[in-house]
């Protein structure tokens, strides 16, 4: 039973039982049952007046739990005049003025956090308390590539690839760097944080590829610089030399003249091959910027073709075009385009060795993209991470200059690249060209 409702129980109650007593005076004495009959009446006034100032009060705490119930805080209350009312209304008003305030206050902060996350250079993907993905945040999706918006709602097992096995195996407090392709590189850190009392956990994923890249190249092109000094010096000086000894050779018997000659010539070719050596990996660190201009891609693919096409026939490797149908109109180095696609294609030439194919497609929409697909003997897992590893390569008699330098080209042009084996015996090296490289 409501307060209210047993107030007014005990009054009826109490005035009742005052009535009955005085009518029994109403035949002893008529003067007392008046004098009763008065202070009666003046008692369920009083009680009247009772039940008003307390049920007071009682509506305004009642009208200040709807409100905080409802979660308006910006309802107060005006003062009465009474007071013992007006100290509980200041009290309720400065609870309401604190609540509003903190309202505002995380709500602002909330916001902000919010803003923090979308703008991120990293990616952060959030998870629900039962560890599925509860948001993504556009670096994130990004970087986990097209299937990033079938996510929300998964658990990290949906993910797959090099990134998706290492997000599965993280704790919380650990991180992993991870390299994609000899591309990409990530640092990806695992943490947690209260979300009303419970644990919910979060992933960081940091891009350190420009990092990496710009540190492997200070350190290579340094020692490149150096060897390639002491070689040019020592080469110079030491063929100098032997030129000069050639000229003693008619001193010699007729026996040892002939070989003396020839160990000498060997000798120098020998010189001028490592002298040659040297300026291939030289041509790497002195890369220049591009000097871009409009220019049709389709045309760069004719010339790349023409100049491989004697090697193809030999191999009988066939080519296949996929070709859009309009210019193919970007914003390139023509001169180290051209230099990117050949090596793209030799390598291609190289993987597949005799009887394959090799399929060239473009497509000219939204994001620009070249395509060039081999279907050699492919990528083997081992291989995966060290691809564009500077000076890396699988072939016996490689010197990763090929990979290298595509990597220096395509990275000083602003183009998205990878090279990735698609399915069985089929290897796809991609290009997307940014929206600021091409021309409309």
């Amino acid at each position: 039973m409501m307060l209210r409702r047993k107030f007014i129980f005990f009054v009826i109650l109490i005035h009742s039982i005052l009535i009955a007593l005085s009518v029994l005076l109403l035949f002893s004495n008529r003067y007392f049952f008046i004098a009763a009959e008065i202070l009666i009446l003046i008692s369920i006034f009083v009680s009247i007046r009772l039940y008003q100032a307390f049920l007071k009060p009682l509506n305004l705490i009642a009208s200040g739990i709807e409100s905080i119930k409802d979660r308006d805080f910006s309802t107060t209350i005006v003062e009465t005049g009474h007071r013992d009312l007006d100290k509980l209304i200041a009290i309720y008003n400065r609870m309401i003025d604190q609540l509003r305030t903190e309202r505002i206050k995380q709500r602002q902060q909330h916001y902000f956090l919010e803003r923090l996350i979308e703008t991120a250079p990293s990616g952060i993907i959030i998870l629900d308390l039962d560890n599925n993905i509860a948001m993504l945040n556009p670096a994130a999706k990004a970087m986990l590539g097209g299937e990033a918006y079938a996510l929300i709602g998964r658990p990290l097992d949906h993910l797959e690839g090099v990134m998706g096995d290492t997000l599965k195996k993280l704790r919380s407090g650990e991180s992993e760097i991870i390299s994609i392709s000899g591309i990409q590189t990530y640092k990806c850190t695992k943490s947690h944080f209260l979300d009303r009392g419970f644990h919910r956990h979060f992933i960081l994923i940091e891009e350190l590829t420009r990092e990496i890249l710009a540190s492997q190249k200070r350190a290579y092109e340094k020692l490149i610089r150096m060897m390639s000094h002491e070689i040019n010096n020592s080469v110079g000086a030491i063929n100098s030399i032997m030129a000069s000894s050639m000229n003693y050779k008619d001193q010699l018997a007729d026996g040892d003249r002939e070989d003396f000659g020839n160990a000498m010539q060997v000798a120098i070719e020998r010189n001028v091959g490592l002298n040659d050596f040297m300026s291939n990996f030289a041509d790497v660190v002195r890369v220049p910027p591009p000097a871009k201009e409009s220019y049709d891609l389709h045309e760069l693919l004719r010339s790349a073709q023409v100049l491989m096409s004697g090697e193809c026939r030999r191999r009988n490797i066939n080519w296949h075009w996929e070709l859009c149908r309009t210019p193919f109109i970007v914003n390139v180095d023509v001169q180290q385009m051209e230099q990117v696609l050949v090596n793209i294609i030799k390598n291609a030439v190289d993987a597949i060795g005799s009887d394959g194919n090799i399929r060239v497609s473009t497509d000219n929409s939204e994001t620009p993209t070249l395509r060039i697909i081999d279907d050699g003997k492919g990528i083997s897992p081992d291989e995966r991470p060290h691809l564009f590893t500077p000076f890396y390569s699988t072939k016996r008699e490689g010197q990763g200059i090929g990979l290298t330098l595509i990597r220096e080209i395509l990275v000083n042009h602003g183009f998205r690249f990878n090279l990735e084996s698609v399915e069985k015996d089929h290897t796809e090296f991609w290009i997307k060209f940014n929206n600021q490289n091409r021309v409309q």
